[in-house]
């Protein structure tokens, strides 16, 4: 049965938690900049990609209250953009079948999630919290997208009526599903497009054009159906560069038998330590994004549909925080602010809480520069690099955890690739390296229980440098090999509760965590 949209009027509030003060754990402390300032901020815990009831892929059980509860009270996330598809929807956020069917899920979100939320909040859940939502786009020829679009205020009028713009313009939704004075308009200023790759630049470059400031488009498990080339990420960088402007690679998806997902037969498209073979490769995809200069950011995210089914025959995902966070450094307690962050690259990811602290710096005299920005530097000058980490006393598996060793990775900037030629389609930057690999015997530890790193290095050309590190040895069968991941095998036991418990104890065994860059731009003498 076709469902006309109607337009409602729904509070500003929305989707937004103004946070009140600052969440328990995270210290709010001085960012140091090059640009000559310090500006306040704190580090938050927190992802944009998991699912409630309303995808239809969830379990009924897996109410928007749930998810929450979970994120914000069991595993103490400080912020959420909850991500259901942007499909058909069959429920609302309380996990009930809609009367009279379907609806395409950007109605829902006006109809049932925003109130949700509203009622939530009126009730004094989520204190101290940032909550907006997005969606979970199906990208025309390609994959799945995390899509957010804030406008002015997360969760206001403006941002749901774009959420259904964009459905009406980006998917194969029947016309007759949206209010017939909205689609008038929008007719008026766009031309539909969901089909062919270039749909896909249509919608990022409308993003771009529309809501520059106020919207992300984020590649989730890229490697998962083998339909990206490096040549699609630099087109989606370039058409949207402030918009398009990250990967999820580590993806969601963990307590899948094969680990995120990503079940195809060739190396390429398989999980490696968990992380999506773009990101875990060194040398690899993201380092050619890196090696152009390109302010392009790795996410890690739960993917939550559910951690086991009801009828316990399946798994899929951790909860919220459950086994993955990105730590972001936050500048304010708005939505906006939890996107600027994440815009910034000042980011870090974890698998297994393996640490929870991590301070990543490179200085050059008076100059200093932490993870997204750039260091400004004169040849033949010496940069220090200092990083300082913590680890929890136990993960949330009740497991201790230690990381065995941090690995410094970086790799020379030469610019952008012009497309058409044969470096636009290049997927490996040859001058990537571990440049040095720090085990415990290289570190010290603090008055405030950080562990402690220092590095210099004379730098000669313009580079970047980031981390990664790794509960496990260098030679850990099955796991590791020369300090690189392995291949993630799958977990296939035909006893569903003893596959869980052997999916579980894999994960928490391999352990990883993944910095942003720093770039260091080198200038002649």
């Amino acid at each position: 049965m076709l469902k006309v949209f109607k337009s409602m009027t729904i509070l500003a509030l929305g989707f937004t938690i103004l946070a009140q003060g600052t969440p328990a754990d995270a210290k709010e402390t001085r960012g140091h900049h090059e640009r000559g300032h310090h500006e306040r901020g704190q580090w938050l815990k927190g992802e944009y990609h998991a699912h409630t009831t309303q995808s239809d892929d969830a379990q009924q059980s897996q109410t928007l209250e749930l998810l929450l509860d979970q994120a914000f009270d069991k595993y103490d996330m400080d912020w959420m953009a909850v991500s259901d598809h942007l499909r058909m929807s069959s429920r609302d956020a309380d996990g009930n079948v809609i009367p009279g069917g379907p609806i395409p899920f950007s109605q829902g979100m006006i109809q049932y999630q925003a109130p949700k939320i509203k009622q939530l909040l009126d009730e004094g859940k989520y204190k101290n919290k940032i909550i907006f939502s997005g969606f979970e786009w199906d990208m025309p020829a390609y994959e799945h997208v995390g899509i957010g679009i804030l406008g002015k205020e997360a969760g206001s009028m403006e941002s749901l009526k774009a959420a259904n713009q964009f459905e009406y313009l980006f998917t194969d939704r029947d016309e007759k599903m949206f209010n017939p004075q909205d689609v008038a308009a929008w007719k008026a200023q766009d031309e539909r497009a969901y089909t062919t790759s270039q749909d896909a630049r249509k919608a990022l470059a409308w993003l771009e054009k529309n809501y520059k400031n106020t919207s992300f488009a984020i590649l989730n498990h890229p490697s998962r159906k083998r339909v990206y080339t490096i040549a699609d990420f630099r087109d989606f960088n370039n058409i949207a560069p402030t918009v398009a402007f990250g990967f999820e690679g580590m993806p969601g998806n963990q307590m899948e038998p094969d680990r995120g997902g990503l079940n195809l037969t060739t190396p390429e498209n398989r999980t490696y330590g968990g992380s999506d073979y773009m990101l875990a490769k060194v040398g690899g995809t993201w380092d050619a994004l890196l090696g152009e200069g390109r302010r392009f950011w790795n996410f890690s995210n739960s993917d939550s549909h559910f951690e086991i089914s009801d009828n316990r025959l399946y798994s899929s995902g951790y909860w919220p925080g459950q086994y993955s966070k990105n730590y972001t450094w936050i500048e304010g307690s708005t939505a906006q602010d939890v996107l600027e962050g994440m815009r910034s690259g000042k980011s870090f990811s974890v698998y297994g809480d393996l640490i929870n602290k991590l301070d990543f710096q490179a200085r050059s005299g008076r100059n200093d520069a932490e993870m997204g920005e750039e260091l400004q530097v004169k040849e033949g000058k010496m940069v220090k690099i200092t990083i300082r980490f913590k680890s929890p006393k136990k993960n949330n598996n009740g497991d201790r955890v230690k990381v065995d060793h941090v690995d410094l990775i970086a790799g020379d900037v030469t610019g952008k690739a012009v497309p058409g030629t044969d470096a636009y389609n290049k997927d490996t930057n040859d001058t990537t390296k571990v440049v040095k690999r720090f085990t415990s015997k290289d570190w010290k530890t603090d008055r405030d229980g950080y562990n402690v790193i220092t590095y210099k290095v004379k730098v000669k050309k313009d580079q970047y440098f980031r981390l990664r590190g790794t509960n496990l040895g260098l030679n850990v069968p099955g796991e590791t090999l020369n300090g690189e991941p392995l291949i993630d095998p799958k977990t296939d036991i035909e006893d569903n509760e003893t596959r869980f418990a052997a999916i579980n104890k894999r994960n928490y065994q391999d352990l990883w965590f993944y910095s942003n860059p720093i770039f260091v731009d080198v200038k002649n003498k």
